[in-house]
């Protein structure tokens, strides 16, 4: 219960005030002219004044309102080494303890993460702080404890800037004096051309021990390694990055262990470079002019990173008429040149319908076949050409091509259709219009009977004939499209197809693009989760074995998300390199930041919090004792007013701010009772009595 007195004048406050006042100079007038009852008029007047004022006695009934105070701890990726996560644990359990007894006081409890989503954020202790203060009254605010190793990065210069007053203390886990060593890229590619390399540059610091040290640093590409160099600590090193493969290229820089340092996870660095091709080199040759040879050509040139050289035979052998060379108008090709000492420049050679002629000697397409063979790529787009005599598969090109044909040629409307296995294959698993039942795309009228020796076949036409025949021979690859109507797709006939799409994927994985190939393992970082994808020719997969940076294993079983692709997520609790293995694939996958601010700096430090800490009348210390958890004492918890310090030794002290809510309000007008009335009669009367006399 709580008593206070409130006015709520009878006329308006300038009138009432008026009337004080000449009440006021009235009653100084008499006094000073020692008048006879100037005492008993001025007490008259003041009580008369005051009844204008009409005083109101108030009677509050009050709920007391416990303060609210913020526990914040630190799970951020530094907080894992060492005994900093049991440290951090006891210290949690034991304050929790104390604010649960502590009186008139509510604990509200944050935890901070870091390292694992692809922000370069680091530890956000204050942003979680923000998140929690948000619903809490300031006038209830008693404090704020964080339990951190000081690494925090987002550092407000007051605690005004959240609105709040009160103080902030800092618990450091961890202990003085630690060394460490940390590698630190200061120039880090994120694009590179394939086949080409890029400048990178890192330095290793060793704090807390001296610089200058030869420091051994292991490159791993992909998880395989690649090579070391020496490095001196302190001093930035240049070395350069080579792009292997299109597609993200991981590269690992791992520093040699310091003796008695904190931690050997900030020894790491992980660059994640994408690779891209400048341009693609491709060789077309058309053995004769037909409808589709256009769409080739204008499929091609569309493309802007395709460099085409384009080599038509308009005039064959048989087709001469004894016009002297010098009245011809064609150019002359330069075939030697092509097909003998730039061969192996061409990233793909697609044959068009072409046949043996005579115009490329037998030993051009044997150096073909010996470019498969140490890992080019060709593409057939086979014609009635192929099932001739002068059939290229006639040539040295049979040791590479998968299909041998029949002699045989199928003329009658038909649909393309993926195969059993094609739709598991990435080249034509769902294109566009695909259907198990009748594909939408349109009708095909010619196809080239062959039978397969070897690789796949993914699609099939009329009475399940081979239609495209996909191998792999020594370390290249070979693409065979039995039918020349492709081009009836491009032109939208019956409504077309996805001819772009189909000969992109199929040129693409000719040229060994990862996204396509059949049998790969990867793993990629979706929010806070590792999603592990194994693409398959297989019915089944086996589990995955991930490996994550700290040495533990986590064994996941992958579940069919469609034909040829299985999928397995993991809850990522570390960030850093991830090593996946199904027994038959390895892969590597980087989690959280490639250079995150979180593995920059472990040390332990009361440096970050101490100024805002000061500024708030309390402190950063660290937890007592030689940093393990047996050895831990934490200092009580008091409550203190307002204006006090907030810390001394072996205490910490949370804001006490009486604050309340009121339930009741009880108002008694002081003179609106007949007591009242009666006083101020008495005090007429006794004016007028005194007055005359």
């Amino acid at each position: 219960m709580q008593w206070t007195m409130d006015f709520q004048p009878l006329v308006p406050i300038w009138l009432a005030t008026a009337l004080a006042v000449a009440v006021a100079i009235v009653a100084f007038a008499g006094l000073a002219a020692r008048a006879r009852g100037a005492f008993l008029r001025a007490l008259t007047g003041a009580v008369l004044a005051l009844a204008v004022f009409n005083p109101v006695l108030l009677r509050e009934e009050r709920e007391k309102l416990p303060d609210i105070a913020v526990l914040v701890t630190d799970r951020s990726q530094s907080q894992t080494i060492g005994d900093r996560a049991a440290l951090t644990d006891a210290a949690e359990a034991e304050l929790r303890k104390q604010l649960g007894t502590t009186a008139n006081l509510e604990v509200r409890q944050v935890e901070v993460r870091s390292g694992i989503t692809s922000a370069d954020e680091g530890t956000l202790a204050f942003a979680a702080l923000r998140q929690a203060l948000s619903d809490i009254p300031p006038e209830r605010y008693a404090g704020s404890i964080m339990i951190t190793d000081g690494q925090v990065h987002d550092i407000p210069a007051s605690m005004e800037q959240l609105g709040y007053n009160g103080p902030l203390h800092g618990l450091i886990t961890g202990r003085e004096g630690e060394i460490d060593r940390t590698i630190k890229l200061t120039q880090a590619p994120k694009f590179g051309i394939v086949g080409q390399s890029q400048a990178l540059r890192f330095v290793v610091e060793d704090q807390g021990a001296a610089q200058g040290q030869p420091v051994q640093i292991t490159i791993t590409v992909d998880g395989v390694v690649a090579g070391t160099v020496t490095a001196q600590s302190g001093v930035e090193t240049e070395m350069e990055l080579d792009i292997t493969h299109g597609g993200d290229n991981i590269i690992e820089l791992s520093a040699a262990e310091l003796t008695g340092e904190l931690t050997t996870r900030n020894n790491r660095a992980i660059i994640v470079t994408k690779g891209i091709r400048d341009r693609l080199r491709v060789l077309l040759i058309s053995g004769k002019p037909h409808p589709g040879e256009r769409t080739w050509r204008n499929l091609l040139k569309a493309d802007t990173s395709v460099d085409l050289v384009h080599f038509t035979i308009l005039r064959p052998p048989e087709k001469q008429d004894g016009t002297p060379i010098n009245e011809l108008s064609l150019i002359a090709f330069p075939t030697r040149e092509l097909f003998v000492e730039k061969l192996d420049e061409f990233d793909l050679i697609i044959f068009d319908r072409y046949e043996r002629r005579g115009v490329l000697p037998i030993t051009y397409l044997a150096n073909i076949a010996d470019y498969v063979e140490k890992g080019g790529a060709v593409l057939v787009a086979a014609g009635p050409d192929y099932a001739q005599a002068t059939s290229i598969y006639r040539t040295p090109l049979s040791a590479i091509l998968p299909a041998m044909p029949t002699g045989e040629v199928t003329v009658g409307p038909f649909k393309a259709r993926v195969t059993e296995k094609g739709e598991r294959h990435p080249v034509v698993r769902g294109l566009p219009g695909a259907s198990k039942t009748e594909p939408t795309w349109g009708r095909w009228f010619r196809i080239i009977d062959s039978e397969v020796r070897n690789g796949d076949i993914v699609m099939a036409g009329p009475e399940d004939r081979p239609l495209m025949v996909l191998s792999r021979v020594g370390e290249g690859r070979v693409a065979e499209l039995m039918s020349d109507h492709a081009w009836l797709w491009a032109r939208g006939f019956e409504g077309g197809g996805p001819q772009a799409e189909m000969l992109r994927r199929m040129a693409h994985w000719l040229m060994k693009e990862p996204q396509l190939e059949e049998e790969a393992l990867s793993g990629t970082q979706t929010g806070t989760q590792l999603t592990i994808e194994r693409n398959t020719m297989g019915e089944e997969v086996d589990d995955v074995t991930v490996t994550l940076p700290s040495g533990e294993t986590r064994t996941i079983k992958l579940e069919q998300a469609q034909p040829g692709i299985w999928r397995g997520k993991l809850e990522a609790s570390e960030a850093g390199l991830h090593r996946l293995s199904d027994g038959k694939l390895e892969a590597v996958a980087a989690i959280g930041t490639v250079d995150p601010r979180e593995a920059t700096d472990l040390f332990a430090t009361t440096e970050k919090l101490q100024p805002l800490a000061a500024g708030t009348q309390a402190s950063a210390r660290f937890i007592s004792g030689d940093g393990t958890p047996a050895s831990m004492t934490l200092p009580r918890i008091a409550k203190v007013n307002p204006g006090r310090s907030m810390a001394g030794s072996g205490w910490l002290g949370l804001k006490a701010n009486n604050a309340y809510r009121v339930l009741s309000i009880g108002a008694f007008p002081m003179f609106a009772t007949l007591l009242a009335l009666a006083a101020l009669l008495a005090l007429v009367s006794l004016t007028w009595y005194r007055e005359g006399r």
